[in-house]
């Protein structure tokens, strides 16, 4: 398909999902699309698994990316019971992918030419006719529309909303893959292509199947994906469970390979004393598991003359809604969809745009508070198995 150019301009700040939803959708109606990466070097899985949702996939199709294969399906759901039975199956059919796909996906399809790694921004201008990014390695670009998707610590949401910030949720996610070959076989029986839960007092852990490396989805090759929510105190806790193994603090997560060892220890002692046996066996398989924090955070405003935010820089859902990923990329649609009604005429397009995706971002964050809180805090906010007197 041919794209006639428009001869529109846009920066895109942030280099990540937020940033290529973006950018695939600006150029698939024609507009000219630079991406701005401040890491100086390919990004690599932060979140390991993504529950696959219609509006990602309405995205690459409008992109003409392939969703042909985009991950694995998960036919059915599973309860289990303390002792590993299953509770409570149901039926439920469902796709999962990886952020890795996602993300290798969009930078295949999207021009190299045109996504700048190592560019810190540090200056935004605009005039009635035009915004100007200036980087601080000396260089700038002149553009009709800049897009901040440059997530939590978002530096352009930091210049027009500076007294926004996100928020510590009550609880971390801990986080961990591993190779369907590298499973117990009873366990691995149990959790293949279905998403599998256990739940108890002020906790759960989940797990399904997603791609495993080079996007594989071949059966064995594949990947066990899980996520568990675990309480910790804001200020006695959580700033050890945020410094590495190196002593960093890391603001809100600590990757894969760099947890310090007295916190993954006791991450996985912890494992032992309440998960079901299942669970346990998953976790003990996980040769790097990460963390990170529960956020909230969400904006009065979208839209600052010539700037638009979208993604993790506007409203941070807890990932129970498992719509984060899917709301940048409605974000983006969204709004080539307003660029397209309003002749790419940004004044007219961005004020038309935002009140229907400030609306969105404040109903995921809502619904996304609501079930964490009734998830982690309903019997106060101990952990199961420490403080069990007052559960």
């Amino acid at each position: 398909m041919t794209i006639k150019p428009t001869g529109n301009r846009a920066i895109v700040i942030g280099g990540s999902l937020g940033g290529l939803f973006t950018g695939i959708m600006l150029r698939s109606i024609g507009w000219e699309v630079n991406i701005y990466e401040r890491s100086d070097h390919n990004l690599d899985s932060r979140g390991g698994g993504v529950v696959l949702q219609s509006d990602v996939v309405e995205a690459f199709e409008r992109a003409g990316i392939s969703t042909q294969s985009l991950g694995v399906v998960a036919h059915e759901r599973y309860y289990l019971n303390s002792d590993g039975t299953i509770d409570q199956p149901m039926p439920m059919r469902q796709m999962l992918t990886s952020w890795n796909l996602l993300y290798s996906s969009m930078r295949r399809h999207f021009p190299s030419e045109h996504y700048h790694h190592g560019k810190q921004l540090i200056n935004v201008q605009q005039t009635g006719k035009e915004i100007t990014a200036s980087f601080a390695d000396g260089t700038h670009d002149t553009a009709d529309l800049l897009i901040g998707a440059d997530g939590p610590h978002s530096t352009v949401r930091q210049r027009f909303l500076p007294d926004i910030h996100y928020r510590y949720a009550g609880y971390v996610a801990y986080r961990g893959l591993v190779n369907e070959d590298e499973l117990d076989k009873d366990a691995a029986a149990l959790f293949t292509e279905r998403f599998v839960f256990y739940q108890f007092p002020n906790s759960h852990i989940l797990q399904y199947v997603i791609p495993g490396e080079h996007e594989s989805l071949v059966p064995g090759e594949r990947r066990f994906n899980w996520v568990w929510y675990v309480n910790y105190d804001k200020k006695a806790e959580l700033p050890q469970i945020l410094t590495d193994k190196q002593g960093k603090h890391r603001d809100y997560s600590v990757p894969p390979g760099m947890l310090a060892p007295a916190v993954e220890q006791e991450m996985r002692s912890y494992a032992d004393t309440v998960l079901a046996p299942p669970f346990q066996k998953l976790v003990a398989a996980t040769q790097e598991p990460f963390v990170q924090a529960i956020l909230d955070m969400g904006v009065p405003q979208m839209t600052f003359g010539r700037v638009a935010l979208v993604g993790d820089a506007a409203f941070i859902p807890r990932p129970h809604t498992a719509a984060s990923t899917a709301k940048a990329a409605a974000n983006a649609i969204s709004l080539a969809d307003a660029l397209v009604k309003h002749n790419h005429d940004v004044i007219k397009a961005l004020p038309a745009w935002e009140p229907s995706q400030l609306a969105y971002g404040r109903q995921l964050v809502a619904s996304g508070q609501q079930m964490g809180d009734r998830s982690q805090f309903s019997y106060g906010t101990s952990r199961f198995g420490e403080n069990s007197d007052t559960l």
